[in-house]
């Protein structure tokens, strides 16, 4: 199978294009992006050296759904989806900040609580608390987004004070967050999954504040199953999760924590193939219906092209 690890487009009107870690972003006339979802994997800020096939297709579709899904809720930077692996959408200037919410106390949260810590991001957290348990109201717990290296975690007061976000924008990004949160969590009982916990991203065009990027995916949220999760979480057990945590415990598993001087382990086809095959099942369970995998015998690259400059073109 093969999978899309590299992009070099020349789009109609395109300006310029920045490759993050896992999306190349193409800017369109100042005015529009198209986001490609590549194959790549990364997992401790380290892209990993080989692409998963349908990892692309699967997150931009689980995005779009859930962009769709929200947009009564808040105006988003969708247009259209010309590929499977491409979302096209309003450039918006994007605020330096992610806001994270957390509905269960669970990951980097957990770790430091366990280490004492009883604030996060100004946010006090309650004593006597337990892993995976469920906070009494969900916390937002936002980061500063890094131009390179590690995001860090932020208050409220502090993003203000800074002047990373006005405070006109910060409380309606507030609200908004915390109502994404509702419906997601909603959506994800339908399908017997808990969110636990994701992150949004918005950014401003026009004077208006625009939800950016992806939500509710695999790679920026993480989901249990509800079945089971009472007796796990009574018996301090872990709890059956649908995120990209595998991978990460796969490497720890193999000595690698993106240190310096770790060295990532081999992936095999074998292994590429049954992370394919989890990437998958997480877009089956998360959507609720049946993956349709776009034709595996493309030219991956030639048909985004393809689809992508005869969508501007109609513009």
């Amino acid at each position: 199978m093969k999978a899309l690890t590299q992009t070099d487009f020349h789009f109609p009107g395109q300006k310029s294009v920045y490759h993050g870690k896992v999306r190349d972003v193409y800017d369109i006339n100042n005015d529009l992006l198209v986001m490609v979802a590549t194959d790549r994997i990364s997992a401790f800020d380290v892209i990993l050296p080989k692409g998963i096939p349908f990892k692309g297709q699967v997150l931009n579709q689980i995005a779009a759904k859930f962009l769709d899904a929200t947009s009564d809720i808040v105006p988003n930077w969708k247009l259209a989806t010309p590929d499977p692996m491409v979302t096209v959408g309003l450039k918006c200037e994007g605020f330096r900040v992610e806001m994270i919410i957390r509905g269960y106390l669970t990951g980097s949260a957990w770790r430091e609580y366990k280490n004492g810590c009883r604030e996060l991001c100004g946010v006090k957290l309650p004593e006597g608390m337990k892993e995976n348990q469920k906070f009494p109201t969900p916390i937002i717990t936002p980061t500063t987004k890094a131009e390179a290296g590690h995001d860090e975690n932020i208050s409220k007061e502090e993003i203000i004070a800074q002047g990373l976000v006005s405070k006109e924008d910060y409380e309606l990004m507030e609200k908004y967050t915390y109502a994404l949160f509702a419906r997601g969590t909603e959506m994800a009982a339908q399908k017997g999954l808990i969110l636990v916990d994701t992150k949004y991203e918005f950014g401003k065009k026009d004077g208006k504040v625009y939800l950016i990027d992806e939500i509710h995916t695999p790679d920026s949220s993480r989901y249990f199953y509800a079945d089971g999760y009472e007796e796990k979480f009574e018996k301090g057990e872990p709890q059956k999760q649908l995120s990209k945590e595998f991978v990460r415990q796969w490497l720890i598993d193999h000595g690698f924590m993106g240190k310096e001087g770790q060295q990532v382990p081999e992936m095999t086809d074998e292994y590429v193939d049954s992370v394919s095959e989890r990437y998958i099942e997480l877009y089956e369970h998360i959507v609720g219906e049946k993956f349709r995998k776009a034709d595996e015998h493309d030219d991956l690259a030639a048909r985004i092209e393809k689809n992508v400059t005869d969508y501007l073109n109609q513009k």
